[in-house]
């Protein structure tokens, strides 16, 4: 899938209407695996041996975002191959990691290009690079810079990251670039889910379905440095709870059902439907960097048995309804 290039790659900083349209595809993540450079060393201006060289992955996003903010930069770009995967979730998946850094410093012989040994790598990187290991295996010493591609010019003028600069932050606008790629992603799981769902219990559960997808995918993310809690699960079933819960109000009211089956459909509905959305919220863990991948396992331990409960005997219980509601039973 990918090639090595044979000699120092040229590059610039503007964005063309090609690359922005690459950008909004991998936002809506249209062919995933599509968007990526060839890893490999890149130059940027007119670099010459004295120049900063900066690392980042081969994911497009990761590599506009380097290359726009070092407008007027002469420099180096060192891509690694992280498989379309930007560097965050690369980092933590080993592929932004240590081996790749070290044997792409020898396969472009980056020592043969530049008269230093100094390495910029972006602070998100840092979970996946011994900075002493590298140092050991290629000569080379890692430096982390500001968590921000934005804030490299002000890095390089200052010679340090700032504190401010070290914040991490999942910001509304961070949230909100990411719930297009959920959406399409679990569109397929909703369309089939919502078909199940129609004949469980009719439109009433297929808007409720509908309900949970987007609670999980548009409102957590929005809401969620509000939301009470500190487990992304936990508030997953707080925000899925409080917009299924209309649902399970008007199924109550369904005239057409006696009681006790109405009562058994609310029930359903709050068991299986908060869990679904409390799943895709644990899902949001891999985008977020609130959050570190002992943290992540810890939660998972701890909410997926409980999800799985709910969802269960909340299934059970709408499918046992449109069940008797078919064969006549009401």
């Amino acid at each position: 899938m990918f090639s090595e290039p044979k000699e120092i790659t040229p590059t610039h900083s503007r964005m063309t209407a090609a690359n922005r349209w690459d950008n909004i595809l991998a936002r809506w993540g249209w062919r995933r695996d599509r968007h990526w450079v060839v890893p490999g060393l890149y130059a940027l201006g007119n670099p010459t041996p004295e120049s900063p060289v900066f690392v980042t992955a081969n994911y497009t996003l990761s590599f506009d975002a380097v290359r726009t903010a070092l407008a007027g930069v002469d420099c180096y770009i060192l891509v690694l191959l992280t498989y379309a995967i930007n560097v965050w979730c690369a980092a933590g998946k080993g592929t932004f990691g240590t081996d790749e850094l070290v044997e792409r410093i020898a396969e472009t012989r980056l020592g043969e290009v530049v008269s230093h040994r100094r390495l910029i790598l972006p602070q998100l990187g840092a979970t996946g690079v011994n900075a002493w290991e590298v140092k050991r295996r290629s000569g080379f010493t890692v430096t982390f810079g500001p968590v921000r591609a934005k804030d490299i010019p002000a890095y390089m003028a200052a010679g340090k990251a700032t504190p401010e600069m070290r914040l991490v932050r999942f910001t509304f606008t961070d949230r909100l670039l990411q719930i297009p790629i959920e959406l399409v992603s679990l569109f397929l799981w909703f369309l089939g889910a919502g078909v199940v769902a129609w004949f469980a219990g009719g439109w009433l559960t297929v808007a409720a379905v509908g309900a949970a997808y987007l609670a999980g995918t548009v409102v957590f993310p929005l809401l969620l440095p509000w939301i009470p809690t500190r487990d992304f699960s936990s508030k997953g079933f707080i925000v899925g709870g409080l917009c299924l819960l209309p649902f399970a109000v008007l199924a109550l009211g369904k005239p057409e059902a006696t009681l006790v089956w109405r009562w058994v459909l609310a029930a359903g509905l709050m068991l299986a439907l908060p869990a679904v959305t409390a799943f895709i919220a644990l899902n949001y863990t891999g985008a977020s960097t609130f959050t570190s991948k002992t943290g992540v396992r810890r939660e998972m331990s701890r909410y997926i048995p409980i999800m799985a409960v709910c969802f269960g005997l909340g299934v059970i219980a709408v499918l046992t309804v449109g069940i008797l509601w078919w064969v006549g039973i009401r």
